[in-house]
């Protein structure tokens, strides 16, 4: 079993310090024991374009202060964060043990060109799948979603569990719960989902971050509000599902 809670919160605007003092106020209110704790996309600045204002080197402060959550709640995490690595900056999503340590980072291999975000941030070239325990976690950030051969390339090495952190609009909200549920039928998979809620300079948000289970199943819903929230996924139940309906099985990728 694993627990996982998901960090939905509305951040304030280009402002990491203001961000960290919210989520440090949000976090104190935690009564439970998570395995895993999940912020939504460019945690602490939201989901800007000034990318070269806010580019940090992995290990720069925002990465330092995900590490010490992780460390202080015996928890992993996985945050975003806008990364510079020499010339070029990604928008990036960091998964730490719970020492604090970095296990896997993924860079968004699809940037929201609709919004120009390909021309502030360099695309990714990787998938990644990163670990926990006996658990093998595909990794995404929003646009990303609306790609399903990202996710089928996941479902190819049977990663039990995929997660996405976002900025999703209400205006497209629609798209975010049909695609996530589909991502996890298509998958076998559970996908654990983490989207903002209020408002940046452009948009409106109103989270549905969510857990959905292989079947489709809606775990976790919350909506409109800042919350930490979760419940546990069965490793057991999802080999169960894999060997009921062994659908992947008859998967053909070229």
């Amino acid at each position: 079993m694993m627990k996982i809670g998901l960090v939905q919160y509305d951040p304030v605007w280009e402002n990491k310090q203001e961000n960290m003092i919210k989520l440090d106020n949000l976090i104190g209110k935690i009564q439970e024991n998570y395995s895993l704790l999940i912020f939504p996309e460019m945690t602490l600045t939201a989901f800007t374009m000034n990318s070269g204002e806010f580019a940090e080197e992995e290990g720069g402060p925002s990465c330092q202060y995900f590490a010490g959550i992780a460390r202080k709640l015996n928890t992993e995490v996985i945050a975003g964060f806008i990364e510079k690595s020499g010339s070029k900056i990604f928008n990036s999503l960091v998964h730490f043990d719970t020492g604090g340590t970095i296990k896997s980072k993924y860079r968004k291999i699809h940037p929201f060109s609709f919004s120009g975000e390909n021309v502030h941030y360099e695309r990714g070239e990787k998938t990644i799948i990163s670990s926990s325990g006996e658990w093998k976690i595909g990794l995404a950030i929003c646009y990303d979603l609306r790609f399903p051969e990202l996710f089928r390339t996941y479902a190819k090495e049977r990663a039990e569990l995929m997660v996405v952190i976002a900025n999703w609009p209400v205006k497209r909200i629609e798209h975010w719960k049909a695609l996530i549920k589909a991502r996890a039928i298509e998958n076998q998979c559970y996908i654990a989902a983490v989207n903002r809620v209020g408002n940046d300079p452009g948009n409106e948000y109103n989270g549905f971050s969510s857990i959905i289970s292989p079947l489709g199943e809606e775990l976790v819903r919350l909506v409109d509000s800042e919350v930490i929230s979760g419940t546990e996924i069965s490793f057991d139940g999802l080999l169960e599902v894999r060997k009921r309906m062994p659908f992947l099985n008859d998967m053909h990728l070229f």
